[in-house]
């Protein structure tokens, strides 16, 4: 696999932007996001009244000079999150000439980034046939997120993908934080439970599904025989012509808008990346327009 080619002037643009949780928060303590419940960072939020036991620092005596009442000052918690990244590392990730996959793994890399910056910790997976393994294990701070990324050089693309049968039995944490599966999603194996799974782990989730301009928008015609990227003793053999191709580019439709609907229904979010996109694009504006960052 090729550099990752995420250069320093980029990851500085991305410290600008922000990620937006919708979920309730439960991390650990010693992060940027704010919490739905209280605590201690210098955020106030709110009084409540003084009951026997409460912490006397926390009485707000100006309050208590104007209406001799005892009332505790509440602040927002703040938390640390957990990111957690899958990849599908399946052959079909690598159709083509390799961008597809050098764009899933800047996706991870950046989104990575972004959570690093939050001061949250990240872990990154591959998904590669049945099981789940995990590349970067809780990482926090620049240092090391610089000293581990490059560990993302090292994936091999090969084999098939089932991402559900990879990540329920994984461990999760429950409203800890942002998940996002990478894939192409072309596939007659389930995600949808993975989906499920995450959504009722009271998980953000982000699924990212990357294609290739060739797979979106196919050139090819005249008689060929295509080969399962995954199963090579799979094959097709046909004479491509404009009602083929109709055809293929509706099935592809079809693919994406199941996939946006399912994430939709289950307050999931979906996009599309292709893979000749500048990262730029897909994070300055797609992402941003999602309001998955900000």
């Amino acid at each position: 696999m090729g550099n990752l080619a995420i250069n320093e002037a980029f990851l500085q643009r991305v410290e600008t932007l922000q990620t937006i949780l919708k979920k309730n928060i439960a991390g650990l303590f010693g992060g940027n996001h704010k919490s739905k419940t209280y605590g201690s960072s210098c955020e106030f939020v709110d009084y409540r009244n003084y009951m026997a036991g409460d912490d006397i620092t926390k009485i707000d005596w100006n309050a208590y000079a104007r209406s001799e009442n005892l009332y505790l000052k509440l602040y927002l918690d703040e938390r640390q999150l957990h990111t957690r990244i899958y990849i599908d590392v399946s052959q079909s990730m690598a159709y083509g000439d390799g961008k597809k996959a050098e764009m899933a793994l800047q996706m991870a890399a950046t989104l990575a980034y972004l959570s690093i910056c939050e001061l949250d910790r990240v872990s990154i997976f591959t998904i590669r046939g049945s099981e789940v393994t995990e590349v970067i294990s809780a990482i926090s701070g620049r240092e090391r997120y610089f000293a581990e990324i490059m560990k993302l050089n090292d994936i091999e693309f090969d084999g098939e993908c089932f991402i559900t049968e990879g990540i329920l039995p994984s461990k999760v944490g429950y409203g800890d934080g942002l998940s996002v599966i990478i894939s192409d999603f072309l596939t007659h194996s389930d995600y949808e439970s993975a989906i499920d799974y995450l959504a009722d782990k009271k998980r953000d989730l982000l699924c990212v599904q990357v294609l290739t301009s060739e797979e979106i928008n196919p050139k090819v015609r005249g008689k060929n025989i295509f080969y399962d990227s995954e199963n090579p003793n799979r094959s097709y053999r046909k004479n491509i012509n404009r009602d083929i191709i109709k055809a293929y580019r509706e099935a592809v439709q079809f693919v994406q808008n199941r996939l946006r609907s399912y994430c939709n229904a289950r307050d999931a979010e979906y996009m599309l990346v292709q893979d000749d996109k500048p990262l730029n694009e897909v994070f300055f504006e797609q992402l941003t327009q999602l309001g998955v960052l900000k």
